[in-house]
């Protein structure tokens, strides 16, 4: 599929770039650990949350809301699910990565066709901010190779599963998922919402 970037203006429905000095979170974010197989996620992470950064985002990007810093690193090609909260979300990286990207009003019946996915490029060093309405998930390294991303969310945000909700998008705190029916995560009960090719980048 094609890759766009982030500085394209088909970017602008899904997010925005934000501006800062990034260097000491960078060199945080290089020592946390990478697993040899898969992504590891972790929603906060202490080294991540100094005083400093963590006022440069509740101020820049949330509004004064309380949030955490954490990472996903790993290993990835494959949509196999999206998901979206009540809040942006923000990432950065050492590296080039990709994020493959859908929009909330694309769903209809409880379904989104993958069709609708967009794939967009995310260069080293850029801090781009994902907004509420915009469906994500893993991120996809660039040409195979592993990513070490910045996860930035309101905080309490994918803390605690919730399972047997009404809501039948509901996995986690302020985390609602589709996932394809070849994914992990629907082999483990998630909601299967996602139709279509499970586009592998």
């Amino acid at each position: 599929m094609e890759i766009k970037s982030v500085f394209d203006a088909d970017f602008k429905r899904f997010g925005r770039v934000v501006e800062g000095d990034f260097t000491s979170l960078l060199a945080s974010l290089k020592e946390t650990p990478l697993p040899e197989k898969g992504a590891a996620y972790s929603p906060s992470c202490k080294e991540l949350e100094s005083e400093e950064m963590v006022k440069f985002f509740e101020e820049n990007v949330y509004g004064e809301m309380p949030i955490q810093l954490g990472y996903c690193n790993g290993h990835n090609q494959q949509l196999n699910c999206l998901e979206y909260h009540k809040g942006s979300e923000v990432n950065l990286a050492n590296e080039d990565f990709i994020l493959l990207l859908g929009s909330v009003f694309d769903i209809e019946d409880g379904k989104l066709d993958t069709s609708k996915v967009v794939a967009f490029k995310v260069p080293a060093g850029v801090a781009v901010e994902v907004y509420g309405t915009s469906l994500h998930y893993t991120p996809c390294g660039v040409n195979g190779s592993a990513f070490k991303v910045l996860i930035v969310l309101p905080k309490g945000t994918n803390v605690n599963p919730i399972r047997g909700s009404k809501d039948k998008m509901l996995w986690a705190t302020n985390k609602w998922l589709l996932a394809h029916k070849d994914s992990n995560a629907a082999a483990h009960g998630a909601y299967v919402g996602l139709v279509g090719e499970n586009i592998k980048i």
